[in-house]
């Protein structure tokens, strides 16, 4: 038999202009790259909870809108590493493109009248989602965290816990993520020398999803959180079964 990373499965021949460390087909023939796939779900199932927490809030557009692009870039990185293929990669890709440009446009909404629209900036963004760079995209996310940085720092203070919280989470990702394009080689090798349990806690691009999944879902509560403190809701940070972090919240009362 062929070795895992050269086997050929359900979706065919690799048609992507990537293909990530971990071995193709070596689970299941019907999923390129196992790990990397069911690894989407923390960007999936918790946005869409948080999207219908959202619409029974009435809280503004904006936030749910957040919410669904995550799930959607869990979607397209799903599709994309279960395929393999080229049309699929451009699902994974653009997404981030768009979630990015509409956690800036939150952001930097926060502190403006309930049910505002800045018609500047979203031209702004629309026109660069339009344009589509790499270089540009890392300009974005480099907007998304200084701007984060500011409100942590000078606006509220004491959301330094969460605001710092979802960038580490996402930094370390990032890290991972490195890791499991540098030294993918040795990762394989260590993989085959190892009981598969072991094997699969080295798959770091699976972490790169779980994590900066955690990270962007985090940073929406951040926004979220800030926004409904302006806004004079009363917002508390709960956590589902002791572990997953969601907001509640209820409107100032009348007087």
């Amino acid at each position: 038999m062929a070795p895992a990373g050269d086997r050929e499965g359900y979706w065919g021949p690799t048609t992507s202009t990537l293909d990530w460390c971990e071995e193709n087909y070596a689970v299941t023939w019907y999923i390129a790259e196992f790990w990397n796939t069911v690894s989407n779900l923390i960007m999936i199932i918790p946005p869409i909870f948080g999207a219908i927490q959202s619409i029974r809030g009435g809280l503004e557009k904006r936030y749910i809108a957040s919410y669904l692009a995550l799930t959607v870039v869990g979607m397209g990185s799903w599709c994309f590493h279960m395929t393999l293929k080229y049309e699929m990669q451009l699902l994974d890709e653009l997404p981030m493109i768009y979630s990015c440009c509409i956690f800036v446009y939150c952001m930097f909404e926060c502190f403006k009248t309930k049910n505002s629209v800045n018609y500047h900036l979203l031209f702004t963004l629309v026109l660069f989602s339009l344009i589509v760079t790499t270089v540009m995209y890392g300009m974005l996310v480099f907007t998304l965290v200084v701007r984060s940085i500011y409100i942590v720092t000078w606006v509220y203070p004491w959301l330094r816990g969460l605001g710092y919280t979802s960038l580490g989470v996402f930094l370390l990702g990032f890290l991972l993520w490195n890791i499991d394009n540098i030294f993918c080689d040795s990762l394989r090798n260590f993989r085959k020398k190892v009981p598969p349990i072991i094997a699969v806690t080295t798959q770091f691009h699976a972490w790169w999803h779980i994590l900066t999944g955690l990270g962007s879902y985090l940073h929406i509560l951040f926004s979220l959180y800030t926004r409904t403190l302006y806004l004079r809701y009363r917002p508390k940070v709960k956590f589902l079964f002791g572990i997953w972090p969601v907001i509640l919240f209820e409107p100032l009362r009348k007087q």
